[in-house]
């Protein structure tokens, strides 16, 4: 049986660039093309592993980018030629700036509209509770769809090597590795993904752990949050359920 995964967090291929210059903390003028290419490619890759659907706008920028790095590998031209000659990778950077620009207002609102929640008109307010002290859980940022394809990477290159195979049937459904998960929850307030991941042997268990998960993560039961760039994703069960 396929089990498909598709999360509102996850919205595209200028996302997925928009990752990788940030992790390779790259100028998104000068974008080293290759470099990306292959990385491009790498997160696909996983993505076919966890039979995640790779939607035509990828394959389309993989294209793009295949393009773009082939251009660069031409000959320059010589003369005056060489100063008028444009930089192939001009038009991308454009439309991934203006993706950005736009990406970036939507978080602006979205802030505007949290702060806007915490507003009240002057009214009696003692039926209003008092707020608790807010932890330091609540600062944490959110991850997102590629942070957690980077976790399950390392996580499966972390694997012991084995010299051999034997053939066996191993019986694990979503169902039963979510509520796995669930329980591991509810004796720990909190888990990291490494964590759960070292508790797994087999390769096809980590697999399907890791799409109970992001089904876990869909259905707003659990909340998987970074406290840096490239730190180890935390795991908590999402409060109220």
């Amino acid at each position: 049986m396929r089990y498909r995964v598709k999360l509102d967090i996850f919205e595209g291929p200028f996302d997925l660039l928009l990752f990788l210059i940030r992790k390779n903390e790259v100028d998104i003028y000068d974008i080293p093309i290759a470099k990306i290419t292959d990385q491009f490619l790498e997160y696909i890759e996983a993505m076919k592993i966890l039979d995640l659907d790779v939607a035509g706008d990828f394959i389309e920028m993989v294209a793009i980018l295949m393009h773009i790095k082939a251009r660069l590998l031409l000959p320059k031209p010589v003369g005056a030629e060489a100063d008028e000659a444009e930089d192939p990778r001009t038009e991308l950077v454009e439309r991934l700036i203006e993706y950005k620009r736009f990406k970036e207002a939507s978080y602006e609102l979205n802030e505007l509209e949290e702060e806007r929640r915490k507003l009240f008109p002057r009214k009696y307010f003692d039926f209003i509770p008092k707020q608790e002290d807010i932890s330091d859980e609540e600062y944490l940022d959110k991850v997102t769809l590629f942070d957690l394809i980077l976790a399950f990477r390392k996580a499966i290159e972390n694997m012991p090597k084995v010299t051999h195979h034997e053939v066996k049937k191993i019986d694990v459904t979503v169902e039963q590795q979510s509520e796995y998960i669930l329980n591991l929850l509810q004796e720990k307030k909190m888990i990291l993904f490494q964590d759960l991941m070292r508790r797994l042997k087999e390769k096809i268990v980590i697999i399907v752990t890791f799409i109970a998960l992001l089904d876990l993560i869909k259905n707003g039961l659990v909340d998987a949050r970074q406290s840096d760039m490239f730190e180890d994703i935390r795991i908590k069960r999402r409060e109220g359920n």
